[in-house]
């Protein structure tokens, strides 16, 4: 498993970027039967001007987000709902993310988790986008989350996408 970490922004290092994407990294490839150890994957610490900066350039919305993914190579299903082939070599690079520290945090603050499992969260989320998943139509965006669920599951960290009801509060 070769996970690239690059730390822009110090505020990472305290946060514990490279183990929260290491083991992002290897839950997601072992739970789509992967093995961790034949692909990588680059992840940008970063801040939200950094973040802000790069989704203008390549999303043309220059404005802070939580995580950008940069796929190596197209690997979307062609029909909606459906899971994208499995990546092959020999290359074994799958891309690059970025990831953006004060967005992470206030996402984590206003939704009451723990920052490290909601940035695990988006790790798992643009590992999944490096692998062809996607959440713009309807059945993609089921599939995607049930697979985030799942892996988070596995690693101990509740449904991301759960919103309690006033009376199991």
């Amino acid at each position: 498993m070769t996970v690239d970490v690059i730390i822009e922004a110090k505020v990472w290092q305290d946060a514990g970027l490279e183990a929260l994407a290491e083991r992002a990294e290897r839950a997601t490839l072992e739970h789509l039967s992967l093995d961790p150890d034949d692909w990588e994957i680059c992840i940008m610490g970063c801040d939200d001007a950094r973040i802000a900066e790069l989704n203008g350039d390549f999303r043309d919305k220059p404005q802070a987000t939580n995580v950008l993914s940069w796929p190596s190579d197209e690997r979307g299903a062609a029909q909606d709902g459906d899971a994208p082939g499995p990546p092959d070599g020999p290359d074994p690079e799958l891309g690059d993310i970025a990831i953006a520290y004060e967005t992470c945090q206030r996402e984590a603050r206003e939704q009451g988790k723990p920052f490290g499992d909601h940035v695990t969260h988006l790790l798992v989320h643009g590992i999944l986008h490096l692998l062809g998943y996607d959440h713009i139509r309807d059945a993609d965006a089921t599939l995607m989350e049930r697979i985030e669920t799942e892996i988070l599951c596995k690693m101990g960290i509740r449904d991301p996408y759960y919103i309690p009801e006033a009376d199991d509060a």
